[in-house]
């Protein structure tokens, strides 16, 4: 099953690294808090509190908390307790810088690269992601927008560029996450569509082009000036 890298993230983060129902449920509310903007930047995750919250101890706390910190999704301070993850303009543009070079290399290998098959299967997507536009909730349009831009790595026939592409991902997806504001797509469908079009006539460089103006439409979305929710963490966590 193809995954965005956020959505990969959460997944790891509950069959790969963290054991039992309720640590899959703490990491899981505070996963859907994040993408969901209830839990805005620097929303403070006190142990104690989640403790109570969840009726855990506070190993098994930590334990979660240390999943989602190596995930991006908290910072761990020393002394201080665990917060969302504040990403600072500088290193919101870095990654984006560091996202439209690779996805340059591959969008070029991959008109190389795909097949009449290949660039089927992508329309095929295409006409999900119109779907689940307008029949669909957020989260599932963005998980189809983001599972685009992997299908595309995939036809470059690179594994390392690849995976690459979806550790960038899933920093960038999370960026989304906490800072666009309401009502805009995480991806536009058009911008997509044409980037499938250049694909399908061999056109490389216009396809780079493409892809790199619809990165730039993306980054410009974000706006790193949210205001602090005055909600309690349980209602943030979607408990009440």
């Amino acid at each position: 099953m193809e995954e965005s890298g956020i959505e990969g993230g959460i997944e790891d983060g509950i069959e790969g690294g963290i054991d039992g129902d309720i640590e899959a449920r703490i990491y899981r509310a505070v996963f859907e808090g994040v993408t969901h903007q209830r839990l805005a930047p620097g929303t403070k995750l006190p142990e104690a509190a989640l403790c109570a919250l969840f009726g855990v101890s506070r190993a098994l706390v930590r334990k979660v908390l240390q999943r989602l910190a190596h995930d991006h999704i908290v910072a761990l301070r020393p002394n201080r307790g665990a917060i969302v993850a504040m990403p600072s303009p500088e290193e919101t543009r870095q990654i984006f810088e560091a996202r439209r070079a690779l996805e340059a290399a591959l969008v070029r290998l991959a008109v190389r690269h795909a097949t009449k098959a290949d660039l089927a299967e992508l329309r095929r997507h295409l006409k999900e992601e119109h779907t689940a536009l307008h029949r669909c909730t957020q989260p599932e349009w963005a998980r189809l927008a983001s599972t685009f831009h992997l299908r595309v790595a995939r036809l470059a026939r690179n594994p390392i560029l690849e995976r690459y592409l979806s550790e960038l991902m899933s920093r960038c997806s999370l960026i989304v996450a906490l800072y666009e504001p309401p009502g805009h797509a995480a991806c536009e469908h058009g911008e997509h569509a044409a980037v499938v079009d250049a694909m399908a006539h061999g056109d490389a460089d216009t396809a780079v082009r493409l892809m790199e103006a619809h990165l730039l439409v993306l980054e410009r979305n974000i706006a790193l000036d949210r205001p602090v929710s005055q909600r309690s963490l349980g209602q943030m966590l979607g408990l009440g």
